[in-house]
C-alpha cells in the first residue's frame, strides 16, 4: 500500500492525533472533575457538573486506550521502552483513571453527604493527576530517560520513579494541569448556567493567561536542555533497529528542527496564541470559540513536543545511540500496512460515530434540569 518509510511517518501522525484526541475529549473530563470541589458548592451544582460529561466520558478515554493499543502494535520498542521506564507513573496514572468510573457510578448509590463527598474528592483527584503525569512523563522523555538495550534489544531501565521528578518535568506536568482545567471550564461554559457558568468562566480566563506564561518559560528551558541529533546515516526503509546509528548530545538541539522546517513554528506560536483567543472568548462569552481555542491550545502543544522531538520517540539519557527513533523502532512494513487498511476503514467510522453523539448531547444543563430528572441522571 505505502513505502516503508511512509508507512513509519504515518503512524508517527496517527499516534500524535490519538494523543490530542485524547487531551481535547477526555481533557475536559478530566478537567470538570478537577474543578469538583471548587466551582461544586452544593450537590445540585456538582450534579450539573458531573452530567456535563457523564455521555462522553468513557467513550472519550478510549482515545487512551486506542493510543495505547496502537503503541504496543506499530511501535512494540517503543511499548516496551516506556512501560519498563515509566511503569510505576503509567500504574499511578491508570488507578486513578480507575476511580472515576467507581465514583461516577456509585456516587448516587447511597444517600449519604458523606459518602458523596469521598467519590466527589475521588473523581476529582482522577481529574488532577492523570494530566500531571501524563506532563511530567513528557518533560522526561524531552530530557532523555535511562535506559540501554542489549544485542537482543531487550530493555534495561537504569533510573527510578524519584529520578522522573525533576524541575523541568515538573513544569510540563504543571502545563498538562492547566491544558485539562483550561479543556475543562471551557466546556463547562458550554454546558452549565448561572453559578456554575460564572465560576468556570473565571477559570477560563485565569488557565489562558498562565498557558502562555509557562509555555515561554519552558521554551526558554528548553534552550539550556541537551537535545539528541542523529549524526549517522540512516535508512529510513530498513529493518528496525535502534542500534544501527550514532547519536550525540547538544544544548539546544531540540530546537533545531524549527530552524529546518519554518513552518513548524505555528505550533509553539499557537501554543501562546490560542490561550489567549480563549482568554478573548470567555471574556466576552463566546462559549464556543473559548472551548474551540482551548482545544487548539491543546493540540499546539502536542504539536510542539513532537516536532521539537522529531524524529526522536524516546531518547536514552545513557546510551544516546540507543535511543528509540520512528525510524528504527516499528513493526514491520506488512504490520503497518495492515494497520493503515484498519485505520482508513475505522477511523472516519469513529469519528462520525462520536460527532453524532456530540450533536445529540448538545445543550445545556441547570440544577432544575438535573433535580426534575434526578432519577436517570448521575
Amino acid at each position: 500500500m505505502f513505502e516503508y518509510d511512509t508507512l513509519r511517518l504515518i503512524w508517527w501522525v496517527l499516534i500524535g492525533v490519538l494523543l490530542i484526541g485524547f487531551m481535547i475529549t477526555d481533557g475536559f473530563d478530566m478537567g470538570v472533575g478537577a474543578l469538583l470541589p471548587f466551582i461544586g458548592k452544593t450537590n445540585a451544582e456538582r450534579r450539573v457538573m458531573i452530567n456535563s460529561i457523564a455521555p462522553h466520558w468513557d467513550g472519550n478515554q478510549v482515545w487512551l486506550i486506542t493510543a495505547g493499543g496502537a503503541l504496543f502494535a506499530a511501535w512494540p520498542l517503543v511499548y516496551a521502552t516506556s512501560f519498563s521506564s515509566l511503569y510505576v507513573a503509567m500504574y499511578l496514572a491508570l488507578i486513578s483513571l480507575w476511580l472515576r468510573p467507581l465514583a461516577l457510578e456509585y456516587r448516587a448509590k447511597i444517600d449519604s453527604d458523606q459518602w458523596r463527598r469521598v467519590c466527589d474528592l475521588a473523581i476529582s483527584f482522577s481529574g488532577f493527576f492523570p494530566p500531571i503525569l501524563f506532563g511530567v512523563a513528557f518533560g522526561n522523555l524531552m530530557q532523555g530517560l535511562p535506559f540501554t538495550l542489549n544485542s537482543l534489544l531487550m530493555v534495561e531501565y537504569h533510573g527510578s520513579f524519584i529520578d522522573l521528578i525533576n524541575p523541568f518535568a515538573l513544569l510540563c506536568g504543571l502545563v498538562g494541569l492547566l491544558m485539562a482545567l483550561l479543556q475543562g471550564s471551557a466546556w463547562l461554559m458550554m454546558k452549565t448556567t448561572d453559578a456554575v457558568y460564572k465560576k468556570a468562566r473565571m477559570v477560563t480566563q485565569a488557565s489562558a493567561v498562565l498557558i502562555p506564561f509557562l509555555m515561554v518559560i519552558g521554551c526558554m528551558a528548553i534552550n539550556h536542555i541537551d537535545g539528541y541529533v542523529i549524526v549517522s546515516a540512516m535508512d529510513h526503509s530498513s529493518a528496525s533497529n535502534p542500534l544501527n546509528k550514532e547519536v550525540v548530545t547538544q544544548a539546544g538541539a531540540w530546537l533545531t528542527n524549527f530552524d529546518t522546517y519554518p513552518w513548524m513554528w505555528f505550533a509553539p506560536i499557537g501554543s501562546v496564541t490560542m490561550p489567549l483567543l480563549a482568554l478573548i472568548g470567555a471574556r466576552l462569552k463566546w462559549d464556543a470559540i473559548a472551548f474551540i481555542s482551548s482545544s487548539l491550545t491543546n493540540a499546539c502543544i502536542i504539536f510542539t513536543a513532537g516536532f521539537s522531538m522529531f524524529p526522536f520517540i524516546i531518547p536514552s539519557s545513557v546510551n544516546p545511540s540507543n535511543s528509540l527513533t520512528l525510524w528504527d523502532s516499528t513493526s514491520s512494513e506488512l504490520t503497518l500496512n495492515i494497520m493503515t487498511g484498519v485505520a482508513f476503514v475505522m477511523v472516519p467510522i469513529i469519528l462520525c460515530y462520536t460527532a453524532f453523539s456530540y450533536r445529540t448531547m448538545f445543550g445545556r444543563l441547570d440544577s432544575e434540569y438535573v433535580e426534575r430528572n434526578g432519577h436517570s441522571l448521575y
